[in-house]
């Protein structure tokens, strides 16, 4: 089946997850400290929602879980403001033209940091821009980052996205920004154009996204796509999402 999305054309049949699922095993991955998902039939006495165990009809899970922290997940300002805003409400459209680019971050001191340079180089006009790090294990898939000091985006190449009017950034790591910076949330910051985290700016971004900790593998080229970026609707500020790409 072939659509025209924003003039381009499309084969809806071939989509290209870069979303990384959620399990409760040790192969889920794990950043800021906190254990894996628990996912756990519910329990009424004697009674497990668990058709296996021979006393239900069906399977009736509890979830729990942290966007943030337990795998592909897409979140709004509202993760850094004083003030609630959700990304249910934020993100009313789900499909833009995207490019994908691959960088490997500078080493600067003991970070590796991905600067404004190495994203303008192989950088154009877009409304999503996605960014693939270098190197690119297919253990990201599973990794445990506390206390890692993962790679992160600069405030200037930050800022030069905002500026460049790119509205969502997906990126594969747990942060755009520095995984210990004294809550300074830089790149955050500059993305969404947020000057105060307490009185709101009339001019931030309220409808541009962030969405981390996906995996694009290597055979996926760079170059131009659509995006699908697809939600849950959570009144949050983050959910889970399952971003998928098409080829153009």
């Amino acid at each position: 089946m072939r659509a025209k999305i924003n003039n381009f054309e499309i084969d809806l049949s071939k989509p290209i997850d870069i979303s990384i699922p959620l399990s409760n095993t040790d192969e889920n991955p794990i950043a800021w400290y906190i254990e894996k998902p628990v996912i756990e039939p519910v329990v009424f006495g004697d009674w497990i929602g668990k058709v296996s165990e021979g006393k239900s009809s069906t399977n009736f899970n509890n979830i729990f879980f942290n966007p943030h922290g337990h795998g592909t997940h897409t979140e709004c300002l509202g993760h850094i403001t004083n003030d609630f805003y959700s990304i249910n409400q934020c993100l009313k459209q789900f499909f833009f033209h995207a490019k994908l680019i691959t960088v490997e971050p500078d080493k600067i001191g003991d970070d590796f940091v991905i600067t404004k340079d190495s994203i303008s180089n192989s950088f154009s006009k877009t409304e999503a821009l996605i960014i693939r790090t270098l190197p690119n294990q297919n253990e990201k898939k599973s990794r445990k980052y506390s206390n890692t000091n993962p790679p992160y985006l600069s405030e200037d190449a930050a800022i030069f996205i905002r500026e460049s009017e790119i509205q969502h950034l997906l990126i594969d790591l747990p942060s755009v920004d520095k995984e210990h910076d004294e809550g300074k949330l830089l790149a955050h910051k500059a993305f969404w154009n947020v000057k105060d985290t307490h009185n709101l700016n009339s001019d931030a971004r309220l409808n541009a996204t962030i969405t981390e900790m996906i995996y694009v593998p290597d055979e996926i080229e760079d170059g131009n796509y659509i995006l699908n970026l697809q939600i849950a609707s959570f009144e949050n500020d983050a959910s889970p999402s399952k971003p998928i790409l098409y080829k153009i």
